[in-house]
C-alpha cells in the first residue's frame, strides 16, 4: 500500500511542481502571438508537436539526470539548491515584475512568427520546457530509486503535457474570458507558487547538506579531537 501511495505522490508532486512553472494559462497570449496568421489546423499541429517535444525534453533530462550529475560531479543537495535558486528567481520576476499587456508583441515574437516551424523553438524550448522545468525534472531523480518511480514521474509529465495542450488549444477563449487584468493577476499568483517551490528546493538542499552522514561524522570527530 505504501508503494502505491508513493507512486501517486510522485505523480501528483510532478504535476504540482511543473504546472506552475510551465504555466500554460500565462503562455496562452504568447502562443497566440507566435502562431498569429496560422490556420486553426496549422496552429493545432504546431501545438501537438510542441507538447510532444516538451515531453521528450523533460523525460530525457529525467532519465539522463544521474549521468549528467555524475559527469559534472554534481551532488543532489547542490542540484536542489541551484535549481531552487533558479526557480525562485523565475517566481520572483513573475511576482514583482511590472504587468505586461499580452496583446503586445515584442521582437522575439516577431522573429518567431517568421519561422516556418515554431513547435520546437520557441514553443517547446524555452517556453514550455525552460531552464526552471528542466532543473525541477532533474531534481526529481533524487526521489526515484526504482524504475516504477521513474514511470510515475513520466506519467506526471504526460499529465502536465495534456493539461498544457488542452489549455493552449482553448487559448483564444481563455484570453477572451480572463482578459488582460485577469492574466496579470494569474501571473502574480503563479509567480508566488513558483517562488515557494524554489525556496522549498533550497531548504531541502541545505537540510541534505546539514544531515549528510559524512559531514556529521567529520564534525563529531573534530569535536572529539578537541
Amino acid at each position: 500500500m505504501s508503494n502505491v501511495g508513493h507512486f501517486w505522490e510522485l505523480i501528483l508532486g510532478t504535476i504540482v511542481a511543473l504546472l506552475p512553472l510551465i504555466n500554460p494559462l500565462a503562455s496562452a497570449p504568447t502562443f497566440l502571438a507566435i502562431t498569429e496568421g496560422d490556420s486553426h489546423e496549422r496552429r493545432r499541429q504546431q501545438l501537438r508537436m510542441a507538447c510532444l517535444y516538451m515531453v521528450i525534453i523533460l523525460v530525457s533530462f529525467l532519465v539522463g539526470g544521474t549521468f549528467i550529475m555524475g559527469f559534472f560531479g554534481l551532488s543532489i543537495p547542490g542540484l536542489r539548491i541551484a535549481g531552487g535558486l533558479l526557480v525562485a528567481g523565475i517566481g520572483s520576476t513573475m511576482l514583482m515584475g511590472p504587468p505586461r499587456d499580452p496583446t503586445t508583441n515584442d521582437r522575439a515574437h516577431e522573429e518567431a512568427r517568421a519561422k516556418r516551424d515554431v513547435s520546437f523553438s520557441p514553443l517547446a524550448m524555452p517556453m514550455l520546457s525552460g531552464p526552471g522545468a528542466i532543473a525541477v525534472t532533474i531534481g526529481f531523480t533524487s526521489l526515484a530509486t526504482h524504475w516504477i518511480d521513474y514511470l510515475a514521474i513520466i506519467l506526471g509529465i504526460l499529465v502536465v503535457a495534456i493539461i498544457t495542450y488542452v489549455t493552449l488549444r482553448l487559448s483564444e477563449r481563455v484570453v477572451l474570458v480572463i482578459g488582460v487584468l485577469g492574466m496579470n493577476a494569474l501571473s502574480k499568483v503563479m509567480g508566488f507558487l513558483i517562488l515557494c517551490i524554489g525556496i522549498q528546493f533550497v531548504v531541502n538542499g541545505v537540510l541534505g547538506i546539514a544531515l549528510d552522514p559524512t559531514l556529521l561524522k567529520g564534525i563529531r570527530d573534530t569535536v572529539l579531537a578537541k
